[in-house]
């Protein structure tokens, strides 16, 4: 019956998928050059989270020069309102702005050699993930929307998001601080949409995924006190680095003997451990900091469990004490199935239909997840691997040769222009 029903939903989605103004594609093609222009200034001028301030204010200038409204929020956020001539739903688009704590080592005429500060070191900048290439895919986007303004169905809320990597200490930021701001109440926000590229996925191709697509991201620090003693004498003490191995031992075996695999994939990654000051003094502290990923919110919350008992009860076993501290990052990014089935014609519009590619969920994470607490929310992946490379040859995500080809960007374009129309048709 489920699959019926999505069969159902599909037939009709593509029924109403509708052809765009005689004068789309020209539109998008006179647009692609800009869109390029646009991601090599960002890779070039890349800002931290909360610091994207050149960033917006260029994002600012751009909306208002189409005289789409603007409104600045969450600090840095831009959102803009584009109110079309036809009635119809508020859908919203986003993109995220901020680059990463990398030092670029692609050999690139708009190569990045920006520098910044980040938890009190000094850093270099890069957009290493990819989020030049999604806000000038959303400039473009928005430029070809106001030029068919008077053939827009309803509205379209631009959502240009700041710290989609975190924020910085105790800083608020990303897409929990703009829904805070009430970036999707006013106007009321039907359905969000927003897109990745990937350096890993085939050039211009999309790839989806209904429910769970990205995982989870909780970090966690665990504190584990013990008994401070000379290094030649163990036994007068209790070694909180022996406690760590011994968590961190413990903390896979949840992964591999305790919860259910075949449910959805877990990750427990500890990345960090600080101890001591000296070789020959067992120290009183050790503190490990780490990552969990899960791809269903039930098995989120029995993971949290897991480790608060695993990491106590080990360290009391050896006489010293564990603290957990779980800070959760983001939800699992959830894509509304009857949202997917609804609006798939319109990527096969976008990208050809034989360049849209079902998926599997994926372990990174993402913040886009928080609005699907607010409206039926659809992600997801826009390819941008260098032809002339194999997926192994390719450089992953957050890493200093992070590449894309990006001759593709009107894909992304075009799958939010058809977006916009054709959610209005489903609407109806």
């Amino acid at each position: 019956m489920k699959r019926l029903l999505s069969l159902c939903l599909l037939i009709s989605a593509a029924a109403s998928a509708q052809n765009l103004p005689a004068n789309y594609e020209q539109l998008v093609q006179d647009e692609t050059p800009k869109v390029v222009e646009w991601r090599r200034y960002f890779h070039q001028n890349p800002e931290l989270s909360n610091r994207e301030y050149n960033t917006s204010k260029k994002i600012q200038a751009h909306l208002k020069q189409l005289g789409i409204e603007t409104k600045v929020m969450a600090g840095t956020g831009v959102v803009g309102i584009l109110k079309g001539g036809k009635p119809g739903p508020v859908v919203a688009l986003r993109a995220d702005m901020d680059g990463l704590p990398v030092t670029e080592r692609n050999d690139l005429s708009f190569k990045s050699r920006a520098v910044g500060e980040y938890n009190g070191q000094n850093v270099g900048v890069m957009h290493a993930c990819g989020h030049d290439s999604h806000v000038a895919i959303l400039m473009g986007t928005a430029e070809v929307l106001s030029k068919l303004k008077n053939e827009v169905p309803g509205t379209v809320v631009f959502l240009f998001q700041p710290a989609e990597e975190g924020a910085p200490g105790t800083e608020e930021g990303g897409a929990p601080l703009l829904i805070k701001e009430g970036a999707l109440d006013n106007p009321k926000v039907e359905a969000v949409f927003g897109l990745h590229i990937s350096s890993n996925l085939d050039l211009g191709k999309i790839y989806y995924k209904p429910e769970a697509f990205m995982a989870s991201s909780d970090w966690f620090t665990i504190k584990v006190k013990g008994k401070q003693t000379h290094g030649a004498a163990p036994w007068q003490g209790v070694d909180p680095i022996v406690v760590s191995t011994q968590i961190i031992q413990g903390l896979q075996t949840i992964v591999s003997r305790q919860m259910d695999l075949t449910t959805a994939p877990v990750i427990i990654t500890v990345g960090k451990i600080t101890a001591g000051v000296r070789a020959n003094i067992i120290p009183e502290e050790a503190n490990m900091e780490g990552t969990i990923r899960t791809l269903d919110s039930k098995m989120q919350k029995e993971v949290h469990e897991r480790i608060r008992i695993t990491a106590k009860n080990i360290a009391e076993a050896a006489g010293a004490t564990a603290e957990v501290n779980i800070d959760t990052k983001t939800l699992v990014t959830y894509n509304d199935p009857k949202l997917v089935a609804q609006t798939l014609p319109s990527l096969q519009k976008a990208a050809g239909e034989n360049n849209v590619i079902l998926y599997h969920w994926t372990t990174g994470a993402e913040d886009f997840s928080f609005y699907g607490t607010k409206a039926p929310s659809f992600f997801f992946d826009l390819g941008a691997r260098d032809p002339k490379k194999t997926v192994g040859e390719s450089f992953a995500h957050h890493t200093p040769d992070f590449y894309i080809d990006d001759s593709k960007l009107d894909v992304g374009v075009k799958a939010f222009c058809q977006l916009v129309f054709d959610y209005a048709k489903v609407k109806k």
